[in-house]
């Protein structure tokens, strides 16, 4: 399979078995592409986080980048949240939900970081979510053009 001009890809990483079996499948559908695995805490278990670097390496990552985003989680998201009253179909908090956009913008800062090329910005990083055998993955694909 072609890789489509596919070089370098941050993936959101769980650790988990969906997260890790993309890994290997975007290096062997996309010839020559690297990635790299963005782990981001927003208070999860603390055993949940246990050896996930070494896991996403081991899954064929070339970096694992786990992000400690607690704080402004918090303070940015769950707060106003709680404020607003905001209740799914009035009876649950939107705890998945509220955390996208943080874990988008990890992912968006990683990019940028690794990738280390001044002209990249945002509006360069194009979003594809990718839903292949049910193994969903949020990946940012970097176009270097």
């Amino acid at each position: 399979m072609q890789n489509h001009g596919i070089k370098k890809v941050v993936l959101a990483y769980s650790g988990g078995l969906d997260t890790s079996a993309i890994i290997p499948w975007l290096k062997e559908n996309y010839q020559g592409c690297e990635v790299v695995a963005c782990v981001v805490d927003i208070g999860q278990d603390r055993d949940d986080l246990k050896g996930v670097e070494q896991k996403a390496l081991r899954s064929g990552a070339i970096e694992c980048h786990v992000v400690d985003l607690r704080e402004e989680f918090i303070r940015d998201y769950v707060y106003p949240v709680l404020q607003t009253g905001a209740l799914y179909e009035g009876s649950y908090l939107l705890g998945t939900s509220m955390a996208r956009p943080l874990i988008a913008k990890a992912l968006v800062d990683v990019a940028k970081k690794w990738v280390r090329m001044p002209w990249l910005t945002a509006q360069r990083v194009k979003v594809m979510t990718r839903f292949v055998s049910n193994l969903p993955g949020l990946l940012w694909h970097l176009d270097s053009k």
